[in-house]
């Protein structure tokens, strides 16, 4: 039996969250990527704007976390924060160019109990590793804190690096023009979606879709040979619906 599944996802995060559920000074609000690939759904930044016209004055954006290129949030956001296990590898995984170069801050997690000491030893070479590293800012260079929702430690001193990067991002200017670039960003992914969806909408497309995917899952037509044909195939039925002059 074949069956077309839309996976969904248990959104079970806000039901862990007993304790701030219950703060009348917050709203969370669980949002599925539906496919969507970068970590994020394909609305974030319009409940972003929600959010701060609703008067939020902080916004944490959690991502589904799956990997190196889970990081498109990094174009939303004023800090980009990474939380890591203590197992999450060695130093080779953080000089991994990707996520990590990405972050204004690296926190290692669940610090506390028999973790502490794998805690902070990955917390020592994700410092070394972040060293080797272009460095996002002018004027903010990251940093690795270990933290624990058990004890509590190092939530304090976490809140404390986030305001600090707030002040000097700020004082800079730095801030206005990374959210100067995150608007251009915006428009392109924008245009990008819609460009995606006309062109999987167009008839001469649709038609061809469904045997150049049988004929690539097969290994009878390599990936890069359909594309060209979908393409020529949209460019050629524009070019009878729009000729130029």
């Amino acid at each position: 039996m074949k069956c077309n599944c839309i996976l969904g996802s248990l959104l079970g995060d806000k039901t862990r969250m007993t304790e701030l559920s219950r703060d009348m000074n917050a709203y969370i609000r669980p949002s599925p990527t539906r496919g969507t690939l970068g970590g994020v759904t394909r609305t974030t930044n319009e409940a972003i704007l929600l959010c701060e016209g609703g008067g939020y004055d902080i916004i944490l954006i959690e991502t589904v976390g799956v990997g190196q290129s889970e990081f498109a949030v990094a174009d939303m956001v004023d800090m980009f924060v990474l939380l890591l296990p203590p197992a999450g590898g060695d130093e080779l995984q953080g000089i991994k160019r990707g996520i990590i170069e990405m972050a204004d801050l690296v926190a290692i997690t669940k610090s506390d109990g028999d973790l502490i000491v794998p805690a902070r030893r990955i917390q020592a070479e994700y410092v070394s590793a972040l060293k080797l590293l272009r460095r996002r800012s002018g004027v903010w260079q990251p940093k690795v804190v270990r933290i624990s929702a058990r004890s509590g430690e190092g939530i304090a001193e976490m809140w404390d690096r986030m305001r600090e990067f707030w002040d000097l991002m700020l004082a800079s200017g730095e801030l206005a023009a990374r959210r100067q670039q995150q608007q251009k960003v915006w428009m392109w992914n924008l245009i990008r979606e819609s460009v995606l969806e006309h062109f999987r909408a167009h008839p001469a497309v649709r038609e061809q879709i469904p045997l150049l995917e049988r004929r690539v899952l097969s290994g009878a037509l390599p990936p890069g040979l359909a594309a060209d044909l979908l393409l020529k195939a949209f460019q050629a039925r524009t070019h009878e619906m729009y000729p130029t002059h």
